[in-house]
């Protein structure tokens, strides 16, 4: 694009090559040089008059972002961001100290993960520059948390991440946004910060995201947006320490001491699990049958969790056909494949220091066998409580008064009343007008000036068609005009099939909405021109290894992006012509409405790009039917899709897990065995697996792992077992049942055997609004009605009044009518099972126990733990 961009950028080095040069490692600057010149023809041009460092700075971006963030975003966007941190490098007291390699990689890049990006760390510099300038660096790194709760707090949501910003003024992200968002605010000010991921934890269902900050030659781990008083302390310090894999992304080439896991042009990603858990390294090495070594096999390292072995890592043996892997001390399934052959074994981190793996098998035998697997996750670690009551205390006034702060700022969004009174002014219907502006939390005026203007147009039907089929994350952060763009440019073809879906509908996949109908008013009109055009975008899949999604404009720029984005690009192109266009909900595949054709399902043709659906078209690739038995247990009566088993096809010698639900049966049911086997299910030929588990109490799963084969023409069928342990429900421990708490609303306190009576009870410690709690209580909630049934006490307990009052119990739906909610007022209940069951950090809650009168407990559930409700229930339909 821009033939002298690498001329600008070696020039601008040269004249960086004194003291106040921003790369300072020569072998830093030659990877960065490398990168930017391989891009030159589609990178921008730099602004004139910019300093040697700020030119520095933006080459260091420009060198490994991904393509779809040079299109999307302006350069004007990327040197306010480096200015500000060379501003806060300069102004606070800890930005002589950073290390140059930490700065240029944890500090400088505004990309964290996949989030929509801004200006934000402009703003949020102002804001805490004089709340930290006076502090360490530790001290630092707990007031910026701090002031992130005054701002955010925990709320599950859709996949797509907001931007900081979005976060703010929402007030609200769940833990992939209130972590990047945090990351985002250290870096403001100079710290250097990067958010850890666990993919998949080991112990349940699940993946958690959290922070970790640089200060003093040291890295500290803290929840985002959940200060406690002292850093290396979070709710999930339990978790943690039963975590297998714990890693982070790295932008750009980074060279640190921690063990790389994957390397790509654009980040390194790192093994951060050591400092977390105890681990171990183990060797694996991948042999054919004749004994020699497979140099380059694939190798993944398989978690179970959801019911399938998700590959947390993917790794290439070296050219002896061996590779190292370091993990916390449990079970993983190592599989390796050299593209054909391939063969799997479990991995007992801890207790082998070596795996060899003998590609034994492969497709098209016919062969259906079975392999029993006992997946052991890593045992609970002791959790050190290295904070005194008076921090403590001290920590939850600061909440409170972060949480008032932040209320006040929810309660300046427009009112019930004021939304109705918009709604007769504009001549809407009032109900509809609340629901949409009191979804779009912080983004409601923008809402309310889109009402408006299409009501002056005389739109507002279409308006509220747009609002309807957009997200609920969309009503949350387009701004009006973006949102006026798709109003204006979509409305000429009301009157067209699939309208509201399929042409005003502007979202296609987890995209930013970006105002593209304006911009199409120059492409091509016919399909056979849209398709033409679209198939002409230059594909750039490497460029883009985190899949960032890219916006339809972004493509229309470069003429260049990856697949997804080249499909939103036609996707774009055709809605904005009137062209009803989508990615068909059952296969996926690419599609647009024949205008011309006669109405029905046959006017939607496929579009075929790469000539991949020729291919399989001319393949004619054969298909059967499956249909799977289970005789229901005392334990499970139906099992679930992605709770309890999983179907994955062989491909590439790699078992991939595929879409199983039947769309037709009740919400709730479509996922079970009984929906999608309630006729046989159709299924290409091939081989396949059934992988299906029960989780233990402990975390211990027992696994049935079963290859199988799909003729054509032909029904496979096969009874499937969930591995039950009659011995696992033992009594584990004891406790005083005449414990005392404070019921709420009443002023004495009373027993826990006084309010639950003669037989087996639950006790719970809560804490409200804290996402293990939400995520514990909504597990309770799907459980109501069998909950009900049991008709035994629940105790739920808070340890406050405030934690009492704070506690909304209409955010989990509905609760079951069983439960007496109190205080536990002196703390004796939360004394007495700490002693009695030697848990070891009482602050690490939820805390869910099943007893008896006599006090012979059952089951023990602490701190964070996905699907907690129906492990109770197994030890509760035991008893």
């Amino acid at each position: 694009m821009k033939k002298t961009l690498y001329t600008v950028f070696a020039a601008a080095l040269l004249t960086a090559c004194g003291s106040g040069q921003l790369i300072q490692d020569p072998q830093t600057r030659q990877s960065v040089e490398a990168g930017v010149e391989a891009r030159s023809a589609w990178l921008p041009e730099l602004p004139a008059g910019i300093t040697p460092q700020e030119k520095e700075g933006l080459q260091f971006l420009y060198a490994y972002m991904p393509v779809s963030d040079v299109a999307d975003y302006p350069t004007e966007l990327y040197l306010s961001n480096v200015r500000a941190s060379l501003k806060a490098e300069a102004e606070m007291p800890w930005g002589g100290t950073v290390p140059n390699d930490l700065f240029l990689h944890y500090v400088l890049p505004v990309r964290i993960n996949n989030e929509n990006l801004d200006t934000s760390r402009v703003t949020f510099y102002d804001e805490l520059k004089e709340r930290v300038k006076g502090l360490s660096m530790a001290d630092a790194i707990l007031e910026v948390n701090h002031w992130c709760h005054e701002k955010v707090i925990y709320t599950p949501s859709d996949g797509r991440t907001l931007s900081p910003s979005a976060c703010v003024r929402n007030a609200q992200g769940r833990c992939g946004e209130e972590s990047t968002f945090t990351v985002a605010a250290l870096r403001a000010v100079g710290i250097p910060a990067r958010q850890v991921y666990t993919p998949r934890w080991a112990h349940t269902d699940d993946n958690h995201a959290w922070v970790e900050a640089w200060a003093d030659g040291k890295w500290y781990y803290f929840g985002a947006c959940e200060p406690e008083p002292v850093l290396d302390m979070g709710w999930f310090d339990g978790p943690s320490k039963r975590g297998m894999l714990m890693h982070t992304k790295v932008f750009g080439n980074y060279v640190g001491d921690e063990e790389v896991i994957s390397q790509t042009p654009l980040y390194t990603e790192i093994n951060v699990t050591h400092n977390y858990a105890p681990v171990a390294t183990a060797t694996i090495a991948v042999k054919n049958t004749a004994g020699a070594p497979v140099p380059e096999a694939q190798l993944d390292f398989g978690i179970y969790n959801y019911a399938e072995f998700y590959p947390a890592v993917r790794k290439k043996a070296d050219r002896n056909g061996t590779t190292t892997m370091t993990a916390g001390l449990g079970d993983m399934l190592v599989w390796a494949t050299n593209g054909t052959d391939f063969g799997y074994g479990k991995l007992s981190f801890g207790k082998q220091d070596t795996l060899t793996i003998v590609l034994n098998r492969r497709g098209g035998t016919g062969e259906t066998y079975s392999v029993d697997l006992d997946i052991v996750p890593p045992a609970e670690g002791k959790t050190e409580n290295r904070v005194t009551p008076e921090q403590r205390a001290a920590n939850n006034v600061r909440m409170a008064q972060e949480d008032s702060i932040r209320n006040a700022y929810v309660a300046s969004w427009m009112t019930k009343a004021d939304a109705f009174a918009l709604a007769q002014k504009i001549g809407a219907d009032t109900t509809k007008v609340w629901n949409v502006i009191s979804t779009s939390r912080g983004n409601w005026a923008a809402i309310a000036q889109f009402l408006t203007d299409a009501a002056a147009q005389g739109q507002l039907d279409v308006a509220f068609d747009l609002l309807d089929v957009v997200s609920t994350k969309d009503l949350q952060d387009t701004p009006a005009a973006v949102l006026a763009d798709h109003l204006n440019g979509a409305a000429p073809y009301k009157e067209a099939p699939y309208f509201k879906e399929y042409i005003l509908n502007p979202r296609v996949g987890t995209e930013l909405l970006v105002p593209y109908r304006a911009a199409m008013a120059s492409e091509p009109s016919t399909i056979e021109e849209i398709i033409a055009k679209a198939k002409a975008v230059q594909l750039a899949d490497s460029l883009n290894p985190s899949r960032i999604p890219m916006s339809a404009t972004g493509v229309q720029k470069l003429n260049m992006g990856d697949k997804a984005g080249r499909d939103r690009y036609f996707i774009a192109m055709a809605r904005s012509k009137g062209i009803p266009a989508r990615y068909e909900p059952v296969t996926g595949r690419l599609q647009y409405y024949d205008l011309s054709a006669t109405c029905g399902t046959e006017a939607w043709k496929n579009v075929d790009f790469d000539g991949e659906l020729a291919a399989l078209a001319a393949a004619r690739v054969p298909r059967g039917t499956l249909t799977v038995n289970y005789t229901p247990s005392k334990h499970n009566d139906d099992p679930k899709y992605y709770s309890h088993f999983t179907v994955a096809k062989l491909k590439g010698g790699r078992y991939s897990t595929i879409e199983l639900s039947n769309p037709d049966a009740d919400m709730g049911a479509a996922g079970s065995l009984s929906a999608i086997f309630a006729r046989p299910v159709e299924l290409e030929e091939g081989d396949y697996m059934l992988v299906s588990g029960t989780r233990m109490a402990n975390g211990t799963v027992l696994s049935e792992v079963k290859f199988f084969t799909v003729e054509a023409g032909k029904q496979t069928t096969l009874d499937m077992t969930m591995r039950e342990d009659d011995d696992a429900v033992q009594v584990i421990g004891t406790m005083n049942p005449e414990a005392k708490f404070v019921p709420q609303g009443a002023s004495e306190p009373q027993s826990i055997l006084a309010t639950t009576g003669r037989g087996y009870f639950v006790l719970a410690l809560l804490e409200a609004k804290k996402e293990p709690t939400n995520h514990a209580l909504r597990d309770i909630a799907a459980l109501k009605s069998e909950l009900e049934q049991w008709n035994r006490g629940l105790v739920f307990l808070f340890g406050s009044e405030e934690q009492l009052a704070a506690f909304n119990a209409s955010e989990f739906g509905e609760l079951p009518k069983t439960i007496t909610y109190g205080v536990d007022k002196s703390g004796e209940v939360s004394a007495m099972l700490g002693q009695s069951l030697e848990l070891n950090n009482m602050n690490d809650l939820p805390i869910f126990v099943v007893a008896d009168t006599f006090g012979r407990v059952v089951f023990v559930s602490q701190g964070y733990r996905i699907g907690m409700g129906e492990q109770m229930m197994k030890v509760i339909r035991s008893l």
